[in-house]
């Protein structure tokens, strides 16, 4: 786009992808496009019922490098792809929480329910043979779903491979970098910046260590991430809708266009959303967090879309017309969709409490047997979750978590010289779940940046990653007293990356000269420090993938890498 068209836009459309932040959002240049984008109202902006917005002004970012836009997500996909499927199977063991859900994803593949295990039945399914499997259902605390999903590479490799233990987590761990360079270029309308922002989650430690295990956490993290990507496709969509029908001829009264604005109809991308946010309450009731921050996040979208076409009264039209269709879409899908998760539970007979209903008599008798005994199942489990309070050693406090100072440690041995290719007196081979200490350690600087870009220029990218951190961190602040682990990080890093990447447009700047021509001095510094700061990422990934991987190193490089104390 050139310059005389970039200048020539609506005072409130958002820039084009030439005046972007390096292609970014371009929300630290200009207050007032700033303004254009913001989730709540400004007294700037007086409504105009009669003036006609296209979908430009309307701030939906222009379509930039479509082809490049999918091909460099795409090998950064398969670059992630690569580092997670190498030595997937090393340790061939039972590592961390393992010793729970890969067991229970195989019983739910036998009997579709989980079923208890014989003592020292670790020994004997690390070495392919599940045959301590018991008759006898197993209480758990957690849905089904993730084990579902990991049964399926247990399914396809065999019991006896430990590589098919964690298949499905390495393939949805590649698919989640994809997923991720989609949505950061949406949002800051940059094929750059998605490209930055799936490197930064390709080399972070979180993503990477769990992808790489078989624990259920990483696909809480994918739905959350999956349905935040269709709310943002759901807001450029309705934006658009909104501006073909701010064009048509405005009627007064309390009641028309003019006042509320007129109704959107069915929105698919919220509906699949919903769908989404029921799948990750499938995996672990955390999701559920997620599905509130969102559903507010989409419904003050509203509210800005409406102020920004000339809705006399935006918010009453917001909560008239898009918040009530805005929970059918996301609350009552989300639910069934995770009732369905129990579909195995549900439809066979021997699951823990499965009889429940059947056998405790009440005021509960008209309802089904399944759904009587699904609730006493919740409540149980609701109670043994508010409860927790044994004491672990990784145990770890929420204020810890935006800097990793308590990670979780998967694996340990210490081999000494000769054992298991130690070359050394004594060495280590460990599995240590930590975020990249670049990534991390910025963290909470971009949270500061995030909420001043929020808070005085209204930045609707700003405020929905801080959406994405309130619905994934904040909630654990309220069982602060309760056994909580630092590895539930997993579920924030998309939202980390994102803040991290929107902090590097920013740095990166916007160039507003002749192609060709030299840049200014202090343009060129702060490009050289993001440059610094990704192949600092990359560094770091490097330094610190022995302890991600369990490879066997000397002592002293393992302390080495133990950067706290508190590490250890």
């Amino acid at each position: 786009m050139s310059t005389s068209r970039t200048s020539a836009r609506p005072p409130d459309a958002e820039p084009a992808e030439g005046a972007k932040a390096g292609g970014s959002t371009a929300t630290a240049t200009t207050g007032r496009t700033a303004s254009a984008t913001a989730d709540a109202p400004s007294a700037a902006d007086s409504p105009d019922p009669t003036r006609r917005l296209t979908p430009l002004a309307m701030g939906i970012p222009p379509a930039a490098h479509p082809l490049l836009g999918w091909l460099i997500p795409a090998g950064l996909a398969v670059i992630g792809a690569v580092l997670r499927f190498w030595r997937l199977g090393f340790p061939h063991s039972l590592v961390f929480d393992e010793t729970y859900y890969v067991k229970d994803a195989y019983a739910l593949s036998q009997s579709g329910y989980e079923r208890n295990w014989a003592e020292k039945a670790n020994d004997l399914f690390n070495q392919g043979d599940p045959s301590g499997i018991l008759t006898t259902p197993e209480y758990v605390v957690h849905p089904p779903l993730g084990k579902w999903i990991l049964s399926l590479g247990i399914d396809w490799f065999g019991v006896d491979d430990s590589f098919g233990w964690r298949f499905s987590a390495a393939l949805f761990g590649a698919l989640s970098i994809f997923i991720l360079a989609r949505i950061a270029t949406r949002m800051f309308s940059s094929v750059w910046l998605g490209g930055v922002a799936g490197l930064l989650l390709c080399v972070d430690g979180e993503h990477f260590v769990h992808s790489r295990t078989g624990l259920l956490d990483l696909f809480v993290m994918f739905f959350v991430l999956v349905a935040f990507g269709c709310l943002i496709l759901d807001r450029d969509w309705a934006q658009r809708r909104l501006g073909r029908l701010a064009a048509l001829p405005w009627r007064r009264g309390w009641l028309t266009p003019a006042r509320f604005g007129p109704s959107l109809g069915l929105r698919p991308w919220r509906l699949a959303a919903g769908i989404s946010l029921g799948l990750s309450m499938g995996v672990k009731w955390s999701g559920l967090y997620a599905l509130a921050a969102f559903g507010i996040m989409a419904v003050c979208w509203d509210w800005s879309a409406r102020r920004r076409v000339g809705v006399a009264q935006p918010l009453r039209a917001a909560l008239a017309k898009d918040a009530g269709p805005a929970f059918v879409s996301l609350v009552p899908v989300a639910l069934v969709t995770y009732v369905l998760c129990w579909s195995g539970w549900i439809f066979t007979s021997g699951g823990y409490d499965r009889q429940w209903g059947a056998e405790h008599r009440g005021w509960w008798s008209a309802l089904p047997d399944w759904l009587t005994s699904l609730a006493h199942y919740h409540y149980t489990a609701y109670k043994f979750h508010v409860g927790l309070d044994s004491e672990h050693p990784y145990m770890s406090n929420p204020w810890g978590w935006i800097v990793q100072w308590k990670p979780t440690s998967f694996f340990y041995e210490s081999p000494t010289a000769g054992q298991n290719g130690c070359t050394a007196e004594k060495c280590s081979s460990a599995i240590t779940s930590v975020g990249n200490p670049v990534i991390w350690g910025a963290a909470v600087v971009v949270i500061v940046v995030l909420l001043g870009a929020w808070a005085l220029r209204r930045d609707w990218r700003a405020g929905a990653i801080l959406a994405g951190l309130i619905g994934t961190w904040g909630p654990w602040f309220l069982y602060q007293e309760r056994t909580i682990f630092t590895f539930y990080t997993i579920v924030m890093v998309p939202f980390v990356v994102l803040g991290l990447t929107y902090c590097l447009g920013l740095l990166w700047g916007t160039s507003s000269g002749v192609r060709g021509q030299r840049l200014p001095a202090g343009l060129m510094v702060r490009r050289l420090a993001v440059g610094v700061v990704l192949a600092g990422a990359v560094f770091a990934f490097c330094f610190f993938y022995p302890v991600y991987t369990g490879e066997v190193i000397p002592y002293d490089h393992w302390q080495w890498r133990m950067l706290n104390p508190s590490w250890i």
